[in-house]
């Protein structure tokens, strides 16, 4: 488990009431926040009118249980810090959801029945741990949880106790298995990087490896699913020997592979159509994402009618219909069904009042020192000239600010400021090479990237240079706690939610997954290459700090663990560097409406107060 730090007393920031003196104003910002949303429904496979998916209609995210059959709707968690997520088992009979303590990510998988009960430890035998992978057949269960000591993937056949089938102290997760439960997909990092995995597939019946593919240095290998037929043993299996996210189908009855060859220029992910025949298919490029058919015997290719923006999770019925996430910039996010006849429709539409539209994003390439930049921007309504800008920078890193719908960016914008997101290097959707081009120097990369665009918003008239905000979460809250210490003439103000603070604590803190992927990230551990780590290290610039730093943080964070955060806001009140602090108990960011919203009232008027702006009329 995390160690954590004794809680301490922080100078903590003016929190309003309201952000907006119109009443109006207020409401509709408001509404954003507070409007229920859902995600794309997870069916049970062998009874599809059996759903589950996640929903804050309650105000905190939590799982939900859908009979289509009879369109009834029953909450099954109930927790003060909320449920990430869960899966309906094979027959629809149960619901699985993740049982861990306050939002530290630590825990066990529990099931309980889909009409309702208690919630008991669904896999006897398995150890708590951070999950690591789960695939739920008719009689085998395959699940996996990593500590301290490394990774261990196991099965539980007809309900007995977890049979270890791997373990190493390298990062590895449960891929997938196949339709006969006959073979389990694992992804692993035995050769020391778990940033560019290897598959394994495993022999459920002995153990014994039946196949190995690792492409090498720097390609990493990402096994999707078996093809959902009886006696079916392909694996479709992600790729990257092009320099971007590919298609394979790996045959393991005769050990071939096939690659798919489908020409669109931007990343691509799939899953397979219920008969096996074809792959739903989409494409990532530029923040948006459209979505496919592509036929496996004839290799054709046929666009899906969605509207621009993007799609979070997508997923073929077993009559055809595509059930899909999609929203957009100015657009409230939506479940819709894309049915074989070409009509879409909304799907599952949460209760209340929708959410008001907001701005468009345009686009930016702005070009840095490692090729061009693609930067995502928008500008409050009804204004010219520069404007006070907040530079809203996404975690991950291997993410990406997308056309997707954010009541976050909306409030900024309505409160007057220009919003910039930059997808620096080491961002995915992208291909490989510009992903990849922080390893051995991240923080410092991407904020030459951060940079350059900053560059372009001041000198396109877009930004006024005395008052850009420097704002993120996770690894996003990191790039803004190192951009204040590194680039202090650019940024105004700073507000770094649950970042990186002090690396060489973090590393020794944080979840063990975590510290694999910084071992890949940096070449090696704090102990083989030290000055890399002060490098990149918030804590290491802290002298350079001018502009008042708002942080905000989760007691219980196992990513960001809290000690190594009280050390550098220690050092902000060594050096009197004006700062305030938000704590709250739950873990990496929070699913609680009512917080996140805190959260957000809480930036902007650290944000204004440090940059002596009026609140609205």
């Amino acid at each position: 488990m995390t160690p954590t730090s004794p809680r301490r007393s922080d100078p903590a920031p003016d929190i309003p009431d309201t952000l907006f003196a119109d009443p109006a104003a207020e409401a509709r910002w408001r509404g954003r926040f507070t409007a229920a949303r859902v995600s794309v429904p997870d069916w049970a496979r062998d009874a599809p009118e059996r759903s589950v998916y996640s929903s804050n209609a309650t105000g905190t995210w939590e799982i939900y249980a859908w009979d289509r059959a009879s369109d009834t709707h029953r909450r099954v968690t109930d927790r003060p810090q909320g449920t990430r997520g869960g899966a309906a088992s094979t027959d629809g009979s149960s619901i699985w959801w993740f049982d861990d303590h306050d939002g530290d990510e630590f825990g066990v998988w529990v099931s309980e029945p889909f009409e309702g009960g208690k919630a008991t430890p669904a896999v006897a035998g398995a150890a708590p741990g951070y999950p690591a992978g789960l695939e739920l057949g008719r009689r085998t269960v395959a699940v996996g949880w990593s500590t301290d000591d490394g990774s261990t993937l196991a099965v539980s056949e007809d309900g007995g106790d977890a049979r270890v089938v791997y373990r190493h102290t390298e990062d590895a997760g449960i891929g997938a298995l196949s339709r006969d439960e006959t073979l389990l997909a694992i992804s692993h990092a035995e050769h020391g990087d778990s940033r560019h995995p290897a598959i394994r597939v495993l022999r459920l019946a002995d153990g014994a490896t039946v196949g190995e593919r690792h492409d090498g240095e720097g390609r990493g290998l990402d096994p999707i699913e078996f093809a959902p037929v009886e006696g079916d043993r392909r694996l479709l299996v992600g790729h990257e020997r092009r320099g971007r996210d590919e298609l394979l189908i790996w045959d393991l009855a005769t050990d071939t592979e096939t690659e798919v060859a489908i020409d669109l220029p931007g990343d691509l992910s799939a899953g397979f159509y219920p008969d096996a025949s074809a792959l739903l298919v989409a494409h990532t490029r530029a923040g948006r994402t459209t979505l496919h058919r592509y036929d496996l015997a004839t290799g054709e290719l046929t666009d899906l009618p969605t509207a621009a923006g993007s799609v979070g999770g997508a997923d073929v019925r077993p009559d055809g219909t595509v059930e899909y996430g999609w929203s957009s910039a100015a657009h409230p996010s939506s479940v819709r069904a894309l049915h074989p006849d070409g009509t879409d429709t909304e799907l599952l539409a949460p209760p209340g009042d929708r959410p008001e539209p907001s701005v468009a994003l345009d686009d930016a390439w702005v070009e840095g020192p490692g090729g061009p930049v693609h930067a995502l921007w928008a500008r409050p309504a009804g204004t010219t000239g520069p404007v006070p800008t907040v530079f809203m920078i996404h975690g991950g890193p291997q993410a990406a600010d997308e056309d997707r719908w954010s009541p976050v960016r909306a409030v900024w914008v309505d409160a007057g400021f220009a919003v910039v997101h930059v997808n620096y290097r080491g961002s995915s959707g992208y291909g490989s090479a510009w992903r990849d081009a922080i390893e051995g120097r991240p923080g410092t990369t991407e904020l030459e990237d951060v940079a350059a665009v900053h560059e372009w918003a001041v000198s396109s008239g877009l930004a006024d240079p005395a008052a850009c905000v420097l704002e993120g979460w996770s690894w996003g809250g990191y790039l803004t706690l190192l951009g204040l210490g590194r680039q202090p003439g650019r940024w105004a103000v700073g507000c770094a939610g649950v970042p990186v603070a002090d690396y060489l604590a973090a590393y020794e803190d944080e979840m063990e997954p975590l510290r694999a992927f910084d071992r890949s990230l940096f070449g090696g551990s704090p102990a083989e290459v030290p000055d890399r780590y002060a490098e990149a290290s918030p804590l290491t610039w802290v002298d350079q700090v001018r502009a008042p730093v708002l942080v905000l943080a989760g007691e219980n964070d196992p990513r960001c663990p809290i000690r190594q955060i009280d050390n550098y806001l220690d050092a902000l009140a060594a050096r009197e560097v004006p700062y305030a602090m938000v704590r709250y108990d739950a873990g990496h960011g929070s699913l609680v409406v009512a917080e996140t919203l805190k959260h957000t009232v809480a930036e902007i008027a650290f944000a204004r107060e440090a940059l002596g702006l009026p609140v609205p009329a």
